[in-house]
């Protein structure tokens, strides 16, 4: 399986069946993590990790003090993901397949805007 990757600039494939998408928060400076992983044509958000918590960052109901982070398992299932990303604070980081965690820049540069991840549709090789 892969993840589609897409800015206004440019498109990536990654071949993925699961990641993790980690950042840390502009006011709270806490870190965040979502575990992600490809079902079919969607991406289903399989746990979420934040250590601490904060304005908006609000653990989930039924979430978990675990290791000194807040857990919680939504399983929501989405067609595409929009991650906004600014010159002004740290990219996130992109964690897949036991390799150690990179800026998502590594993958696909940031237009300053919003970077769309989806499942790619079938056939679409990672390049």
């Amino acid at each position: 399986m892969a993840v589609c990757l897409a800015t206004s600039l440019a498109s990536a494939a990654v071949a993925a069946n699961a990641f993790t998408l980690a950042w840390t928060h502009s006011i709270e400076r806490v870190r965040w993590e979502e575990a992600w992983r490809v079902e079919g044509e969607v991406l289903v958000l399989e746990r979420v990790r934040v250590r601490g918590h904060g304005a908006g960052m609000e653990p989930a109901a039924g979430a978990v003090l675990r290791d000194g982070a807040w857990e919680w398992h939504p399983r929501t299932r989405h067609a595409v993901l929009r991650l906004t990303r600014s010159a002004y604070t740290a990219d996130y980081e992109w964690c897949a397949d036991g390799e150690p965690c990179r800026p998502l820049s590594a993958l696909i540069a940031s237009d300053g805007g919003v970077t769309e991840l989806r499942a790619c549709p079938a056939g679409d090789a990672a390049r």
